[in-house]
């Protein structure tokens, strides 16, 4: 007899499947609990190719390692990873005479074990922060996915232990240089980060020094690059104001540096520029690639800007990194990121890198005074290294490169750039990876297309671990920088967001056609994938053309847009308006209708699907996922595989110890290999 899929009951209404956002009740956990079954029951019979695929990954990973020390006044800094644990341990141990980064068995501190605090369950570590007189340890956790943290001060002289009375965390805490004074971020009850308050260790007492009434603003709190600042940003998706106060001074009163007006976009930093404190901003006041300005320590206001880089069309400036001998500009460049150094009194040298196609990021600005600065680099091809920058000669030195074990050379790997042609002539990238023989092959093959596209994030190549268990069954793995993303700069952003969301789906849409008529795969072969607002663009192009897609998968996707977005009490909807658009007004509600991909579900034949979601998830709720699979279940005309995976301990991040996430992966790729008739029988 067949196995029969759940089918979730059809309310009366506009919408069949409301019925489904009541959280807790017993007929709504009872159809989650019962999807569950059926997707463990249908890929039973995979349990033998997911433990291989589990032990593939697992077995090509260092289990127990010891990450690059970080030096801070008399310590180093770092973390150990035991084969078996889920989470790694965090030490620090006296710093050698020699300025090396060999650690001291005989003074090493454990400062935290996640291990011990999770116990089993879930749990996510948010902030870790040493005070600056590295006396006292203040970390954050989250034990239920919610993204809502417990806040904790443990005293590293006599190990005694103090937790701070917030009931809505987001997780952030910043030190005042008087080591006695914690700022910490609490969330309104949309889980919104709205107000600043203040803790005074000794006294054990709280209050609030800020507040953030306007909802689509995010309050975000943090140390400036020479410690001697605190900043607090307040940030919508348009708009932002910067206000200040010195670290020394905690019970100061912050000062405003530009107060927001529409459409500009600022963040600042501090440092030492010329022999004296100043003031570093960047800034799209006169173009949306962003400029840099500088400004005085005390005479910081707008009008005393004075401009140090100009607006560049072609060249975004995406961050700074500030040192006391000199400031890194974190570029993006033709969809490539750049990194220059710029010094006093020198002309700003730009960073080599070896592969053409990669991912480039400041890993570690070390301490303030420090000649050095570490990066890390990889790209599809090859692993993490994480190389330290001399800020007086340029020269790069390879400190750490992640360890692959077992057989596995780089050079048998092949990574390119390739464009596709949108329907307005526009140029998409895809840059893509696979076995050099199967690049040469000129057959179709298997390949695995992935999404993101939206709120101006950058799909950079990286390396996976995981991802090899594919490569070596022949597959190619691709990424569509479509438009919405933020890989060839503001205006890539701009051109895939509100009124102009289309071009996001219609560009991945270019992407899979280009890839096919490529020869490079066809689509009896293509699996697409993405998560979050990438499960938005992945649930639209499945209607719109799942003829051109073997299987999918989804996670926690953003499927259910228009009734989000029109239920204003819902968790950060409101700070969405300038994503998506308010559909309160007619014509963004028809334009959200049009592609909205739980509405747009079809009686049509779709491809093989799978869909996971959290049900703590806060961001994107269990609900939208478990709706978007009943309406598919109830009009598709097809028999492929649809199947919803709810982790019930989990949020959007999904599970958080890291063998938990490795069967997650060999989940989906067991799924991907039956899906293609490629798993073994």
């Amino acid at each position: 007899m067949p196995l029969l899929p759940p089918q979730a009951r059809r309310a009366p209404g506009s919408d069949p499947y409301h019925w489904l956002q009541q959280r807790d009740s017993p007929e709504v956990l009872a159809y989650l609990e019962a999807e569950n079954h059926y997707w463990q029951t249908a890929l039973a019979g995979q349990q033998a190719l997911r433990e291989q695929l589990f032990e593939e990954i697992r077995s090509r990973i260092q289990e127990t390692d010891l990450s690059l020390p970080s030096p801070w006044g008399p310590w180093l800094y770092y973390t150990r990873t035991q084969a078996g644990d889920e989470y790694p341990r965090h030490y620090r141990c006296r710093r050698p005479a020699d300025d090396s980064l060999q650690t001291d068995p005989d003074s090493e501190q454990l400062l935290l074990d996640p291990n011990q605090l999770a116990g089993g369950g879930y749990l996510a570590l948010g902030a870790f922060s040493v005070s600056p007189d590295q006396q006292w340890l203040a970390y954050s956790l989250d034990r239920s996915g919610e993204e809502i943290y417990q806040l904790f001060v443990s005293n590293l002289l006599d190990g005694s232990l103090h937790s701070l009375p917030s009931e809505a965390a987001d997780g952030s805490l910043v030190w005042a240089n008087d080591n006695q004074t914690l700022f910490y971020v609490s969330l309104d009850d949309c889980h919104r980060p709205w107000r600043l308050l203040r803790h005074h260790l000794p006294s054990g007492h709280s209050e609030v020094v800020f507040e953030e009434p306007d909802e689509r603003f995010f309050l975000h709190c943090y140390r400036s690059s020479s410690e001697r600042q605190l900043i607090l940003q307040l940030a919508s998706k348009t708009c932002s104001e910067c206000w200040v106060l010195p670290a020394d001074q905690p019970a100061g009163t912050w000062q405003c540096l530009a107060a927001r007006s529409p459409e500009h976009e600022y963040e600042v930093d501090h440092g030492w520029l010329d022999g004296r404190w100043q003031w570093l901003i960047r800034s799209n006041q006169t173009g949306i690639n962003f400029a840099l300005y500088r400004a005085e320590e005390h005479a910081a206001q707008r009008p005393d800007w004075q401009l140090l880089r100009a607006h560049d069309p072609q060249v975004m400036l995406e961050g700074l990194t500030l040192k006391r001998d000199g400031y890194l500009l974190s570029l993006r460049e033709q969809g490539l990121q750049v990194l220059e150094l710029c010094r006093s009194g020198q002309v700003p040298c730009r960073l080599e890198m070896p592969d053409a196609v990669y991912s480039l990021a400041i890993y570690d600005s070390l301490e303030f005074d420090s000649p050095y600065l570490r990066l890390r680099y990889e790209s599809l091809q090859c692993p993490a290294q994480i190389r330290q920058l001399h800020l007086h000669d340029t020269t790069q030195q390879v400190l750490k490169q992640t360890v692959v074990l077992g057989e596995f050379s780089s050079e048998e790997y092949a990574s390119q750039r390739l464009w596709a042609t949108a329907h307005d002539g526009q140029q998409i990238p895809i840059s893509l990876v696979a076995r050099r023989e199967v690049l040469a092959g000129q057959q179709p093959a298997p390949l695995y297309l992935y999404g993101y596209g939206a709120y101006g994030e950058c799909l950079d190549p990286w390396f996976s671990h995981a991802r090899l268990s594919l490569l070596q069954r022949g597959f190619i793995f691709a990424i569509a920088h479509v438009r919405g993303g933020g890989e060839l700069g503001e205006a890539w952003y701009r051109a895939g967001k509100l009124a102009h969301k289309e071009n996001s789906f219609s560009d991945f849409i270019h992407c899979a056609e280009q890839l096919s008529a490529s020869g490079l795969t066809c689509p009896a072969q293509l699996v697409i994938s993405g998560g979050s607002a990438g499960g938005l663009l992945i649930g639209t192009v499945l209607n719109q053309r799942p003829e051109l897609f073997a299987a999918a998968i989804a996670e926690v996707p953003f499927v259910d847009v228009l009734n989000t977005m029109l239920d204003p009490e819902l968790p950060l909807t409101i700070t969405e308006y300038e994503e998506w658009g308010n559909p309160q007004e007619p014509e963004v509600y028809q334009r959200l209708r049009n592609y909205a991909p739980y509405e747009n579900v079809c009686a049509q034949a779709y491809p093989a699907l799978l869909v996971v979601a959290g049900y703590h998830d806060t961001r994107v709720q269990y609900w939208e996922a478990a709706k978007w699979v009943a309406k598919l279940r109830h009009c598709k005309t097809d028999q492929h595989l649809l199947l919803l995976k709810t982790d019930l301990e989990a949020g959007h991040g999904g599970m958080s110890g890291r063998y938990q996430g490795l069967r997650d992966t060999a989940l989906e790729y067991a799924f991907i290999l039956h899906a293609l008739n490629l798993a073994p029988h």
